[in-house]
């Protein structure tokens, strides 16, 4: 072995300046194609890791959060062996040297280096731009600072009336402030849109209570004690605010590259290869220029991530500049533009107008080639036309119907499957992410693909704006044929187009805090909803807002809304909680004297260790749970989609094997969780050693206990389907484990749809997935379970005492005796 290792060719370091998404996808790249070449170093201004940034204006509006924008999180650093400085500035570079200096004085050597610095937001030098409040929108500080103001409620003022002012405005407006918009152009976004798009864009942003202020000049940024009081144009006119936000453009970050006298235009000038001035610095993303030209899209970013890292260990590729595209993120308006609209000598233009579905589309053909393209309100095409754009398709043939789109160029109607297949494998399918189509089936075909889901995870394809997910959907239809089943995107029932994700997604986004209050902002299309989705929405608000939502018993199935089971005959069943499967003569005792006293005809021991009491009148379900109270006995929940039992072995109180005390964790563990209302019924085990006499291995969550702790299992099944179960992780010691227990429920109660059993909700986000979350990312875990205990400080009361004392007694009493009217 040592003699291996004194062969082992050194690698070279590679040292990163910037971390955002072009370094970010260069690693992906490198680490695939060559994962040990290099010694990789990262030095990152902000103090955090890589994030899709893109999406911040998601994070603004509240529809996501910023854990799940995250691309590469501190355990993949970890696990690919690279040194991540975060919240450390590089200051300075030593060619000569070959190294690189942070504020804080680290220095880091370098036999390559790649320069990311991505740009700047531009300030307006107008009097007022330094006072506080004026914000710019570049980075999660800049949203952090809206996210802060917004709560505080007033006015905002968005100078900017481009892609991320409009993104700003909207996402403000969503999170309650007025806002104004104040562009200097005529139209809106008047870089991408022609004048007919950007008259229905801003008719769309009015819509949405935004006022928009067209063709006004800053004059100044008014203030009152250091502290943004409102804005004045030119013309007079003055704006209320409280906070100023500046959305007017970026330049390329190229200061560090010009101060070590790389040789700079607009941005650091690079080649074809990403090369430099210097041939052992390169530099990606937003600070190059390439050809005259300098990039603010992701997809452009991605080309030369690529190019690069097949640069860095020694392979042939160039970049040879990029087409852009553009699409607005605000939810329900849609826009998309590709290409040169512009008009010109010898270019003539296609145009659609459909006023009543406001759908409008243009396109300019140059030699019969398509150069622009610019849609609104039916964007479905886009990709389609981008990709005509990029490989310059002489379109003579289906001139007449080529702006109908795909599906009718030509003069038929086009099956879509025959749509999808047509695309060349290099056809763009995500802007966003620059996925194309054959990577895509690549992904499917060799990582067992099945869903959108699986397919954003492993690609991250339609994991940005999401507006290519209808795509994804054709291409793995088109890929797995039948063996595809499209119903995770189904809509959750006749009630509503939405499906389970969205929804849980929009109540958190729009604060959602009442059933009338969901189906009215989600545009319900019943007016009290169905049996399918009031119960779902009924949890989906209790698990989200508690301590806020006031349950709904009148949305909850038969079985919770009377707490207990009902049986084929009309009667019901009762099941008292027998903690952790431990009982007493005395326990036992009461439920042989409910037996007797109702007459119950049947009581049976289940396979969760419980005993039930089968045959129960409806109305005499209060007295009978009367009598057991007495005794100590609570609700079980064996009616509920909650925790149901811990089920134990005798662990080291009694078994020669027992490592641990299994049968006293079973007990602290249902205690704890008791009462928690889950997507579905949730069982657990807990087996003193491997011989697993609790059977733990085919429950939800499992606790096997071995020398060194508590192995931790989940995602097992015993029911419908039979399924053993994952590990999850290891516990050393019994509160580690709880920890751990409790996080992973909480994640999916937070992540599962309604009546989704944990081995389904695991194998949809990936059990990887999870894994990460649970376990290696402690400080996500921890959250969760403070979470969870919150949670707890609202559920864990006994609804068999509230019955008795006499809480819905209506729900007990008879509607007649229908025995004596008869005789009667």
């Amino acid at each position: 072995m040592a003699q291996d290792i004194v062969d082992m060719p050194a690698r070279q370091k590679l040292v990163i300046i910037g971390n955002g998404m072009a370094p970010g996808r260069m690693l992906e790249e490198l680490l695939k194609r060559a994962p040990r070449a290099f010694e990789i170093t990262i030095f990152n201004a902000e103090p955090r890791v890589n994030y899709d940034r893109i999406m911040l204006s998601p994070v603004l509006s509240g529809e996501t959060t910023f854990d799940d924008i995250v691309i590469h999180d501190d355990a993949w650093y970890a696990d690919n062996g690279i040194t991540l400085h975060k919240g450390k500035r590089v200051t300075r570079i030593d060619r000569d040297a070959k190294q690189v200096i942070a504020a804080d004085g680290t220095v880091a050597a370098y036999d390559r280096l790649v320069i990311a610095t991505g740009s700047s937001p531009f300030i307006i030098p107008v009097p007022g731009h330094e006072l506080e409040g004026v914000l710019a929108y570049r980075d999660l500080d800049d949203v952090e600072a809206m996210v802060k103001a917004a709560k505080a409620g007033g006015r905002a003022v968005v100078i900017g009336g481009g892609l991320l002012g409009l993104e700003a405005a909207a996402g403000l407006r969503v999170q309650g402030m007025e806002v104004d918009v104040v562009h200097l152009m005529p139209t809106l976004m008047e870089r991408q849109l022609d004048t007919a798009a950007g008259h229905l864009l801003r008719k769309a942003v009015e819509e949405r209570g935004i006022t928009v202020h067209t063709e006004a000049n800053t004059k100044a940024i008014l203030g009152r004690n250091g502290r943004v009081t409102g804005l004045e144009l030119e013309d007079g006119t003055v704006l209320p605010a409280s906070i100023v936000v500046m959305a007017v453009g970026i330049r390329p970050s190229a200061a560090l590259a010009a101060e070590v006298g790389l040789e700079v235009g607009r941005g650091i000038v690079v080649t074809d290869q990403l090369m430099t001035s210097d041939p052992d610095i390169f530099a990606v993303g937003e600070c190059v220029e390439h050809r005259g030209q300098c990039y603010g899209l992701v997809a452009p970013l991605y080309d030369m991530a690529k190019t690069l890292a097949a640069t860095l260990i020694g392979e042939s590729a160039a970049y040879e500049g990029s087409v852009t595209a553009t699409k607005l993120k605000v939810t329900g308006i849609s826009l998309y533009s590709a290409g040169d609209f512009a008009e010109g000598e010898g270019r003539e233009e296609i145009v659609l107008r459909d006023a009543s579905n406001g759908v409008y589309r243009r396109l300019v053909l140059e030699n019969n080639v398509i150069v622009g393209a610019v849609l609104y309100g039916d964007v479905s095409d886009g990709a389609w036309f981008f990709d005509m754009i990029k490989r310059g398709t002489d379109v003579s043939d289906m001139r007449d119907t080529v702006i109908f789109g795909q599906n009718y160029a030509g003069g038929t109607p086009l099956d879509p499957m025959a749509a999808v297949a047509a695309l060349p494998d290099d056809g763009e399918i995500c802007g966003c992410n620059g996925v194309c189509k054959g990577e895509i089936i690549e992904a499917i075909n060799t990582q067992g693909l099945s869903d959108v889901e699986g397919v954003r995870a492993h690609t991250k394809a339609s994991a940005s704006c999401g507006s290519c997910t209808g795509l994804v959907e054709q291409l793995l239809s088109f890929t797995l044929g039948d063996a595809y089943n499209p119903a995770a995107v189904q809509p959750m029932c006749g009630c509503t187009e939405l499906g389970h994700g969205d929804v849980r997604r929009l109540i958190v986004a729009k604060s959602l805090k009442t059933i009338p209050e969901v189906m009215q902002e989600l545009e319900w299309s019943s007016s009290g909803g169905c049996a399918k989705c009031r119960p779902a929405l009924n949890y989906y608000l209790l698990s989200t807002w508690p301590g806020e939502y006031q349950d709904d018993a009148q949305s909850r199935f038969i079985n919770e809304r009377v707490h207990a089971n009902i049986q084929k005959d009309g009667t019901y069943s009762v099941v008292p909680r027998m903690w952790g499967g431990i009982t007493s003569a005395k326990e036992l005792r009461a439920i042989a004297d409910v037996a007797d006293k109702f007459d119950v005809p049947t009581v049976k021991v289940t396979g969760g260790q419980r005993i039930d009491l089968l045959g129960i009148k409806k109305e005499d379900l209060p007295a009978v749970w009367s009598d057991l109270n007495d005794a100590g006995l609570v609700s079980g929940h064996a009616y509920g989609k909650s925790l149901r039992t811990v089920k134990t072995c005798v662990g080291t109180d009694w078994c020669r094997f027992g490592t641990q005390d299994s049968t006293g964790f079973g007990i602290r563990l249902e205690r704890f969780l008791w009462g928690s209302w889950t997507p579905a019924k949730v069982k657990l085990a807990v087996s003193g050693c491997p011989r697993n006499c609790a059977e733990a291995t085919c429950k939800d969550v499992g606790v096997i206990c071995v020398e060194s702790g508590y192995e931790i299992h989940f995602a097992g099944a015993a029911g419908l389907e039979i399924k053993g179960t994952e590990i999850l992780g290891h516990g050393k010691t019994e509160d580690e484990a709880l920890e751990i227990i409790a996080a992973v429920i909480q994640l999916y109660r937070e992540q599962a749809y309604y009546l989704e059993r944990i081995y389904k909700w695991a194998a949809r986000v990936g059990y990887d997935t999870v894994r990460e979350q649970i376990i290696d990312d402690v400080a996500r875990r921890r959250d969760l379970f403070e979470r969870f205990v919150y949670s707890q400080c609202f559920s864990q009361s006994d609804p068999w005492a509230e019955r008795v004392k006499g809480g819905e007694a209506h729900e007990f009493r008879p509607l007649a005796d229908l025995t004596q009217m008869a005789a009667e």
